[in-house]
């Protein structure tokens, strides 16, 4: 499948964009330092059905920003996601966001009503829904991953996000035939300006349950989970965005990174929700 390759403006910045494949438009919002080549396996099955969307997020890869070191917060991150899809679609989009992404997606939905039909929010990283205990120990987590990643020591930093997420490096289970994807030095620094801005715009973030419930006034909301991340804290979040919406937590293959790790599963799962 051909892939077309542009760079969208934004305020402050041009975001690289890939779009492929054909029919409705999903704009997928990837996780940690996931750039448009993120989840590359999953949208090989999800083209025949929709026109997928991916991009690299501003401050990752190949998107320009005018100011490098300027902080971008998660409001941003979702003005470019709204900038993105006015540029490509006059109609309201899908949307898949796993954790981070999860929470520029509901952001946006906050935001601009009706720019998005539909929002699978898959183990969502939304800290304003966790009950006042429960947030401040993520927030003294994402506080010492973000401390050690200022430090130089990414890989220590991915470690702690690793076990915060419920993922274990050690035991990853896959579907066979996944890509690996391979740490370049890019991906070194796409991976420490994740950990460092990103983190530090999670741990701040108040999106609540107010702003949700608007938001679904105009959006389909689906929480989702990762089977197997029943035990981390985005698991914790999209049970309480299923609570706030009043509507059942949706099941994904896989944990959190089930996009990645079983794609064809997950891919199927997604197109299953997308139709009925």
């Amino acid at each position: 499948m051909s892939v077309k390759t542009t760079m969208l403006p934004a305020p402050g910045a041009d975001l690289y964009v890939e779009v492929r494949g054909d029919g409705p438009m999903l704009v997928i919002g990837q996780s940690g330092e996931g750039d448009a080549r993120r989840s590359a396996d999953m949208v090989d099955r999800l083209v025949e059905h929709y026109t997928v969307v991916t991009y690299d997020r501003r401050g990752l890869s190949r998107t320009k920003v005018s100011d490098p070191s300027a902080f971008v917060p998660p409001e941003t991150h979702a003005e470019d996601v709204h900038h993105l899809l006015a540029a490509l679609t006059d109609e309201p989009a899908l949307m898949l966001g796993c954790s981070l992404g999860a929470l520029y997606g509901l952001h946006l939905a906050a935001a601009h009503p009706g720019q998005l039909a539909t929002l699978i929010a898959h183990d969502p990283a939304t800290p304003g829904l966790l009950p006042p205990a429960d947030r401040a120990r993520i927030e003294r987590i994402l506080a010492d991953v973000e401390s050690t990643a200022r430090t130089g020591d990414w890989r220590a930093a991915v470690a702690k996000v690793a076990a915060a997420t419920g993922l274990d490096p050690a035991s990853m289970k896959t579907e066979s035939g996944v890509t690996t994807v391979p740490m370049t030095e890019d991906r070194a620094s796409d991976m420490t300006y994740y950990l460092t801005n990103d983190v530090a715009g999670l741990r701040r973030d108040t999106l609540g349950a107010a702003e949700i419930t608007a938001a679904a006034t105009t959006t389909r909301i689906i929480p989702a989970a990762g089977a197997a991340s029943i035990h981390a804290w985005n698991c914790q979040c999209a049970r309480e965005l299923a609570t706030v919406l009043n509507t059942p937590l949706v099941e994904f293959p896989g944990g959190h990174n089930g996009n990645t790790a079983f794609p064809n599963a997950f891919a199927a799962r997604l197109h299953d929700l997308l139709t009925n």
